[in-house]
């Protein structure tokens, strides 16, 4: 069924992080499906800012897309035992935007990871920043790449096979849940 859009959001911004090969694996495991990707370059929570110019432009973009999304699948690595900078962020402002766009969407969490835990903790604090918004975040099955750099080929593509099984029981999961 094509008419179901997937948002793909990275919590990673280098454009070769192992995140954004993961991410592209997921959407190729959803497909067929309409395609977003979110944009997490967004200026930095400031209530100020917010009382003086309002929710940024990048912001509304970002949940315009949630709005439009059947189903979200958000690949975050994780940084120093955490959640990163720019996906905390992210959600900072989400929060700011009355109407809780985030509420009730499918969402699948899935990580890569230099180290072995494969973004373990990352996605449990994920999880916890993710519970005020009130998405349907998928429990089970999950996908945490551990020594991400021995599961990718040269073209970018996930080549463990476990991993593999893993992503597309997730994005199975993920579909189904958007009702497709």
């Amino acid at each position: 069924m094509a008419d179901l859009t997937l948002l793909g959001i990275s919590g990673s911004l280098r454009a070769g992080s192992y995140n954004r090969k993961l991410l592209a694996e997921a959407r190729a495991r959803f497909a067929p499906a309409r395609y977003l990707e979110g944009d997490l370059r967004l200026p930095l929570y400031d209530g100020d800012l917010e009382e003086r110019e309002g929710v940024p432009e990048a912001v509304t973009r970002l949940t315009d897309q949630i709005a439009e999304a059947d189903a979200i699948v958000i690949a975050a690595p994780e940084y120093n035992k955490g959640v990163t900078g720019v996906m905390k962020n992210a959600l900072d402002w989400i929060s700011r935007v009355p109407g809780f766009p985030l509420a009730d969407k499918p969402t699948a969490l899935i990580s890569a990871n230099a180290g072995r835990t494969g973004g373990e903790t990352g996605q449990f604090m994920l999880r916890a920043c993710l519970v005020p918004l009130r998405p349907s975040v998928l429990e089970y099955p999950t996908v945490m790449v551990a020594g991400a750099s021995e599961h990718f080929d040269a073209e970018d593509r996930l080549v463990t096979e476990s991993y593999a099984k893993a992503l597309d029981a997730v994005m199975a999961k993920l579909r189904e849940r958007a009702g497709g």
